[in-house]
C-alpha cells in the first residue's frame, strides 16, 4: 500500500541540519505514527513520503521554507517567569511555554527576576534539514482518525 492522503504511516527517522550530525532520531523508540494530508508533519517531508510503501528507506533534504519556515524577526516576547513552573532557565535552552493554543517550544533569550524573554521562532526555523526515513507500515486510516485529523491507538493520540 502506497502513502497518500488519509493513510496512516509509521516510520523511523533521523533529522539533522544539512551536513551536520543528527539532532534527533527515533532510534531505539517506537516509530512515529502520522496521518497523511492533515498537517501532522512538515510539508516537505510529507511530500517526499508520497507514493512510498512499507519497507522503503530514503533520504531527503528539506529547505527551511518547507520545514519549520524562515526565522522571523520580532518574535521575542517577554513573559512572566511563573509560566515555566520553577524550571532552572538558562539563556539558549529550549523550554515549553503553555499558551492558549497549547504548548509551544521556545528558546530562552534572557532571564530576569520575574520575567523571561523568549524567542517564539521554532528552534529549527531557518534551517535546511536532512532526513533519513524508514517506512515501517502504511495502513488505511479509520473514519474516526480522518474526522479527528490524527492517528489513534499505538503510536498515535489516545482519547
Amino acid at each position: 500500500m502506497n502513502i497518500e492522503k488519509d493513510r496512516v504511516v509509521l516510520f523511523h527517522y533521523s533529522v539533522s541540519e544539512q551536513g551536520q550530525e543528527p539532532l534527533e532520531s527515533s532510534e531505539g523508540r517506537d516509530p512515529l505514527a502520522i496521518l497523511i494530508g492533515h498537517n501532522n508533519i512538515i510539508p516537505g517531508l510529507e511530500k517526499a513520503m508520497e507514493g512510498k510503501a512499507a519497507g522503503d528507506k530514503f533520504e531527503v533534504d528539506v529547505a527551511a521554507a518547507d520545514a519549520y519556515g524562515e526565522r522571523r524577526e520580532g518574535m521575542i516576547q517577554r513573559v512572566p517567569k511563573k509560566h515555566f513552573e520553577g524550571a532552572k532557565l538558562v539563556p539558549g535552552m529550549q523550554a515549553v511555554l503553555p499558551t492558549n493554543f497549547g504548548p509551544r517550544a521556545v528558546t530562552i533569550q534572557k532571564v530576569g527576576m520575574s520575567v523571561v524573554d523568549v524567542d517564539l521562532n521554532h528552534p529549527m526555523a531557518g534551517k535546511d534539514l536532512h532526513f533519513a526515513i524508514e517506512i515501517v507500515e502504511v495502513r488505511e486510516a479509520s473514519a474516526e482518525e480522518v474526522e479527528h485529523g490524527h492517528v489513534h491507538g499505538a503510536g498515535g493520540h489516545q482519547h
